[in-house]
């Protein structure tokens, strides 16, 4: 007996997310896409969706309503997010339609940082010292009782977006005071040289059902802020750090309420100590193109099983993860001074993909080997850096 269709409305104001709007048809479900009109000539697989509703720029309310509209004749089973940026707008879409899946209480602890913080320190997961920027007695305590250098982030931004390192108190000050009616949105924490670390992974019942970790080989503030190259290498599996970060990742899950889907969850190894701190957590597949990065090493499509673990729950039924492979994988990207780079003289048998984006020039390789990928990591990273690579000044949305 054929299942009965299920109606997603899949909710995206960048461009991404193709493999799971194909993997959600292919399941056989009706895939209705909510964009930006900026992205309606964007290469979305038209053939896996159903109807696409554009809008100009996010206004709660008026989405609120036109979803309403078209729920007269549609019934949307199923509200998904599929970028950071939109995880919380559809949180709220979720309650006032009382969708299933995760509310804004839940959604605010992959979202906000001090949310996060807050709520993991609670629970006893270790995190960096921070305070929030609401009072000024607690503030200077904090400086006082903290000794810098410091970090003051933006709550709501993704990735580096907004971050400002901070070397004095009189600096912070300073920062704050030019913050003005908008410092409530900031947070301020300690900032500790260290190893950055990534867990991508899925989650299914409350449980996790696959985590892959990852080393960035270049922490994503240096990269922003100092115009590096990116770079990510899969952990070697078994290893003590692997482990405690499979450890802490699957305590981070269970301690946010996290129920089911894709989650992209940062980590800390302290330089001075070696000890683990977590940094910020986001209820979706990791951008950069990690989820290809993570699916060269292990097999496992982050997006498609996304999308059947969503239809899944929805028919309750038994999730069953595909069988996965144990090898290495690296990335390596940079933004280039020609619009088509030509990588053709990277010929090395490990290289399994190539980004074909303007500007940009980035592989992917894979080996049986940890210490191979590094290797040619390294090599690549030195190549394009002489050859193609551009950089941009990072973007500051709060000063």
């Amino acid at each position: 007996m054929a299942k009965q269709p299920l109606n997603f409305l899949c909710i995206c104001t960048y461009f991404k997310g193709v493999d799971f709007l194909k993997s959600c048809k292919a399941e056989g479900n009706n895939v209705y896409l909510l964009t930006k009109k900026t992205l309606e000539h964007e290469a979305w697989p038209w053939d896996s969706i159903t109807d696409t509703f554009y809008i100009e720029n996010w206004n709660q309310h008026d989405v609120t309503k036109g979803i309403a509209y078209k729920f007269r004749t549609i019934k949307f089973d199923r509200f998904v997010a599929l970028d950071d940026f939109d995880v919380e707008k559809v949180a709220l879409l979720r309650e006032h339609f009382r969708s299933p899946g995760m509310g804004r209480t839940t959604a605010h602890y992959f979202r906000d940082k001090l949310a996060m913080r807050a709520k993991a320190k609670i629970e006893g997961v270790n995190v960096p010292e921070f305070t929030n920027l609401f009072h000024n007695d607690d503030i200077n305590n904090y400086a006082d009782r903290v000794g810098p250098p410091w970090l003051i982030k933006p709550r709501m931004e993704a990735s580096a977006t907004g971050i400002k390192k901070i070397q004095n108190k009189e600096e912070l000050w300073q920062v704050i005071n030019d913050l003005g009616d908008e410092r409530d949105n900031y947070l301020i924490e300690k900032f500790a040289p260290g190893d950055v670390y990534h867990v991508d992974g899925l989650n299914v019942d409350g449980k996790v059902v696959f985590a892959r970790v990852s080393k960035y080989l270049d922490t994503p503030f240096e990269v922003a802020h100092s115009g590096g190259i990116f770079r990510s290498a899969s952990c070697k599996v078994g290893s003590q750090v692997e482990k405690s970060l499979q450890k802490m990742n699957a305590d981070v899950m269970k301690a946010f309420g996290m129920q089911f889907g894709a989650s992209h969850t940062e980590f800390i190894q302290s330089k001075a100590t070696g000890e683990l701190f977590f940094l910020e957590t986001s209820s979706r597949v990791g951008g950069a193109n990690l989820a290809e990065m993570v699916y060269y090493a292990s097999g496992i499509n982050l997006w498609k099983e996304w999308a059947k673990i969503e239809a899944a729950n929805l028919r309750s039924e038994v999730y069953k993860l595909p069988k996965e492979q144990n090898k290495y994988a690296g990335i390596v990207v940079s933004l280039s001074r020609y619009e088509h780079p030509d990588t053709s003289n990277f010929k090395d048998k490990e290289i399994v993909w190539r980004m074909n984006k303007p500007w940009h020039i980035g592989l992917i390789v894979i080996s049986e080997s940890s210490d191979r990928v590094l290797e040619l990591l390294k090599s690549y990273t030195q190549r394009i850096s002489e050859e193609f690579h551009a950089s941009l000044p990072a973007p500051d949305k709060s000063l």
